[in-house]
């Protein structure tokens, strides 16, 4: 496991990146020369209107996708210099995930799922660490659940177990509340900052509400591929 309880260490850093995609109209910029730092254990909101560029954002950032100019250093390593399956090495060993449509494994019930990224990284404990981990989010009662006969709001919550479940130095998580009832989205949220403070995870969340952008300590503001603002949310 990496060491990433470092405070005040940059954890992901942003060099002047840029998208540009080929389409029938020509060349589309999704993003134009954005740069920002994020230290280790920080809460950081990307937000802007449709279109602005934020889950392309989120992408690069983890490595999902390669920018076609400047590049992104996550926990010391440049993406850029690494080969797919180095992107992906660095993925597992140190970023979680949580998408808006939980992407969790039908045919695993919840705790297989959550157990599933420890296993990968070959730990040996991976069920006693999982059932741990299903006990924090308040779903013991029905770890032995498949997805399928889970509520969004469980199926999300399984999601998030499996995300926390490595101990990622970052968490990115895309409109992880986008299809759950506001009550529902907001017990979710509430879990997910708990977590980031209790594991001093490191948090960057796309979001279309202000209110929960307001939550974290930073708020990323794109507009047409731009970063229009880099603010501290006052306390």
């Amino acid at each position: 496991m990496s060491d990433h309880s470092l405070s005040g260490t940059q954890v992901l850093e942003a060099h002047g990146l840029s998208k540009q995609v080929s389409s029938p109209e020509g060349t589309l910029t999704i993003l134009s020369d954005v740069s920002f730092k994020i230290s280790a254990g920080e809460s950081v909101a990307v937000v802007g209107p449709s279109g602005a560029g934020k889950s392309t954002l989120l992408a690069l950032l983890a490595g999902l996708d390669l920018p076609t100019a400047g590049h992104v250093v996550l926990n010391g390593s440049n993406l850029s210099s690494l080969d797919e399956d180095g992107r992906a090495q660095l993925r597992a060993e140190n970023v979680g995930f949580v998408f808006q449509s939980f992407h969790l494994v039908p045919s695993l019930n919840a705790l297989e799922n959550v157990m599933l990224p420890l296993e990968l990284a070959g730990q040996s404990n991976a069920r006693s660490a999982a059932l741990e981990i299903i006990r924090k989010v308040g779903l013991e009662e029905r770890w032995s659940h498949y997805p399928a006969q889970l509520s969004g709001g469980e199926k999300q919550r399984v999601a998030i177990a499996r995300a926390f479940a490595t101990e990622p130095a970052v968490l990115f998580a895309d409109e992880p509340t986008g299809n759950l009832d506001s009550r529902t989205g907001a017990n979710i949220m509430k879990l997910m900052f708990e977590l980031n403070r209790s594991s001093s995870t490191t948090l960057v969340l796309v979001t279309h509400d202000q209110s929960l952008a307001e939550r974290c300590d930073r708020i990323l503001s794109l507009d047409v591929g731009l970063l229009v603002s880099d603010e501290r949310v006052a306390e």
